[in-house]
């Protein structure tokens, strides 16, 4: 394995040769060729610069941003720029009917009107270790399920044994190359964040869900916030005698501008990609889980969207859900056009036919497609099972809530259960009904569950369904292929569960039983549906992914085996990466070329007066057609640029990484991808790839001459 893990790293550092756009490379193995061909591009910062543990460096401004984005340090004082999708849940957590910082916008006009961010934190990286010999030692002769057990175990001592929880630093090991190789990774997260600004939605989200991953697009995809620390300098929770931290290293920002072909470099926390995925992956993908997701979150789309149209209130309380559903709806309805249009799935047994050829007569290796193809025909009867749990029957928030009171139910029926048990359990229970009914909208929920359980009846094969539900349902509602069926049965659960009525709630919560719990419609629905698939279905898919794992992570241990010459670098993990490439046009079909940016032009030609995704605020228009943009102004062009592309590579959780130039300045912040290239999880493509970007100017711009908050330039370091 240390022969393998040396080919790897070797490939890295001295047998570059590849398109600088495609790749997430770690900065810690950005070997000499790497870094000659960065600087070819247009690089001026020195690899220590770029990475260092001893030296303050350009990976101590960018930070994990939440749970699921990328931010970066952009003054002395603790200032952080960060995508407004990012920030959406923060800002809509804050906002009221009266005060709606979605609608308005917001900018503290100085740091005691900063608002704090309950649960919201950041993550900075101190270190990257390589523990692959410590891990890999640790399982030799294991596979499968043991495998799998033990190298939980060994990576979870070496995370207890990296981390600090006195100084909250917290050490996270990361598989890579599907398990042929292991990181660590050392943070520190600081728990005091506050909301600085924000622009309006209709600016952070122009376009909408009609704009989201297309090219051209016109959105100010940003927020601000700010990182606090303890007097002591250190990692603390929200006191107002905290004091902004001071970050080792922040970015400067560039005014100059982009022009085509200009270098540009993305750090940040790519999510998660699966380049290395069988044929057998990508057909499953294609045929069964794409389009089953999509078609069950236009639906829940849908009905959210009638209520939100008509109520500003209603609006504000789904927007963010709303957002989240209609993100990935959209991705994936791209990825399987992409993955079709371009053969992807024939690619990749072509692929595999040459790993065959070279494999056979290798015992290890020689068998791999046979096991793979049985792994895959035992689980496939019930993959659209899954889907339709997750995406359908528990997309209704109701029964979402619901089937965590199956924890509930066990504690009082378990009869090694104390009182005490019981008593948490039920409080447990109780504090998450409080946080659902503040989410909860019932008239859209109430439709999400009828359409869920209709579509889940025609399409899941029936031999599949739960035992009685749905004959149960006929005897009392109806006909089954009668939509009027499960508008009935859905009314009646909303209308009778005690998860709306505080009263019997409460009466339920002061003297626990378990028979109220189990007689409940909407405790009754989650119920069967969980304890159908857990008990019958959930170990196929247990069986399943523990045969897939430990099969890709043989393949490909085989394909660097075969070729120790191949480029390879590793899927994304949610671990600090970086890319390289440039700002580039494209032509994305025939007679058709796309330009590398977008003015305040076209936001004024796009601008629809009181639509729901095309509407600006009125100050905004009248600035724009002024053409007051003050030293944001593109010179080049007379105007004001608001989104760049480049044809760097990242992937979801690189929203709100900074795009930098050669000199490691700020010029934009990278918040989506083109819908030519929605493919990239599983295969990227290297001509249509391109990376939307909100220029920095147009950032500053709303900040200061839109937001009025001027005093926060003052924070920065503009590089004119």
């Amino acid at each position: 394995m240390k022969k393998i893990f040396l080919t790897i790293v070797f490939a890295f550092l001295f047998l570059f040769k590849s398109f600088a756009d495609e790749g997430m490379w770690l900065p810690l193995l950005l070997g000499q060729q790497v870094y000659n061909d960065m600087v070819k591009k247009g690089l001026k910062l020195s690899k220590e610069q770029l990475y260092s543990i001893n030296k303050a460096s350009l990976k101590d401004a960018i930070v994990i941003f939440g749970g699921g984005c990328t931010g970066e340090m952009v003054s002395p004082e603790g200032l952080l720029f960060t995508n407004h999708h990012c920030g959406y849940n923060v800002i809509a957590a804050a906002s009221t009917v009266e005060k709606n910082y979605l609608a308005d916008g917001f900018y503290a006009r100085n740091k005691s009107e900063e608002i704090p961010a309950q649960g919201l934190s950041v993550r900075f990286l101190l270190r990257i270790e390589d523990v692959t010999s410590e891990v890999v030692d640790s399982l030799k002769n294991l596979s499968g399920l043991d495998r799998t057990k033990r190298q939980t175990a060994v990576m979870a001592n070496i995370n207890n044994r990296f981390s600090d929880s006195e100084k909250n630093i917290e050490a996270v090991v990361s598989p890579l190359f599907k398990g042929n190789q292991y990181m660590v990774f050392v943070y520190q997260r600081y728990t005091d964040v506050r909301l600085v600004g924000t622009p309006p939605e209709s600016v952070g989200k122009f376009g909408g869900d009609t704009d989201n991953w297309e090219w051209p697009r016109h959105t100010g995809d940003f927020s601000v916030f700010r990182v606090y620390m303890s007097k002591e300098g250190q990692p603390a929770t929200y006191e107002a005698t905290n004091i902004p931290m001071k970050p080792k290293w922040f970015l400067p920002i560039s005014l100059k501008g982009v022009n085509e072909g200009d270098y540009a470099m993305i750090y940040g926390y790519p999510g998660g990609t699966n380049r290395y995925e069988s044929s057998y992956g990508i057909k499953m993908s294609t045929d069964i889980n794409n389009p089953t997701l999509v078609n069950l979150r236009d639906m829940r789309l849908k009905y959210m969207f009638e209520e939100m149209k008509n109520d500003p209130a209603v609006k504000l309380q789904l927007s963010s859900p709303y957002a989240g559903i209609a993100n990935y709806w959209k991705f994936y309805d791209g990825e399987t056009k992409q993955l079709l249009k371009y053969d992807v799935y024939g690619q990749k047994q072509k692929q595999e036919d040459v790993f065959l050829k070279w494999a056979k007569g290798k015992p290890e290796y020689e068998n791999i497609f046979n096991d793979w193809s049985k792994a895959y025909d035992a689980w496939k009867p019930y993959a659209l099972n899954r889907v339709y749990m997750n995406e359908g029957i528990m997309g209704s928030p109701l029964v979402g809530f619901a089937g965590t009171l199956l924890q509930l139910e066990n504690a009082m029926v378990n009869q090694s259960s104390s009182a005490d048990d019981v008593k948490k359990a039920i409080e447990a229970a109780d504090n998450r009904r409080k946080s659902f009914l503040e989410e909860e909208n019932k008239a859209s929920d109430q439709n999400i569950l009828g359409s869920a359980l209709m579509l889940y009846y025609q399409n899941v094969p029936e031999e599949q369904h739960p035992t009685g539900f749905y004959p149960a349902l006929r005897n009392a509602y109806g006909q089954l292929d009668e939509e009027s069926t499960y508008r009935k049965y859905a009314g009646e659960v909303f209308k009778n569960t005690i998860i709306f009525e505080d009263a019997k709630w409460n009466a339920f919560v002061k003297n626990p039983d378990a028979n109220i719990l189990q007689q409940d419609l909407a405790f009754n629905v989650a119920s069967t549906f969980i304890k159908n698939y857990n008990t019958k279905y959930a170990p196929y898919y247990s069986q399943f992914i523990t045969a897939n794992n430990e099969l890709g992570r043989i393949y490909l241990k085989g394909v660097m085996e075969m070729d120790p010459k191949k480029i390879m670098y590793p899927d994304a993990t949610f671990t600090m990466r970086v890319s390289y490439g440039s700002v580039e046009p494209y032509r994305p079909k025939d007679a058709v070329r796309y330009d590398y940016v977008t003015t305040a032009k076209g936001i004024l030609e796009k601008y629809i007066p009181g639509d729901y995704e095309f509407d600006l605020p009125q100050n905004e228009i009248e600035l724009l057609k002024k053409k007051d943009f003050g030293q944001y102004i593109d010179k080049k062009r007379n105007d004001l640029v608001i989104n760049f592309i480049t044809n760097n590579d990242i992937t979801g959780g690189n929203s709100g990484s900074p795009v930098m130039n050669g000199n490691g300045e700020l010029i934009g912040l990278a918040f989506d991808g083109n819908y030519e290239a929605l493919s990239h999880k599983l295969a990227f493509d290297k001509e249509f790839n391109r990376t939307i970007c909100v220029d920095i100017r147009y950032v500053l711009w709303c900040i200061d001459k839109l937001g009025g908050a001027s005093h926060l330039l003052k924070e920065l370091k503009l590089v004119k």
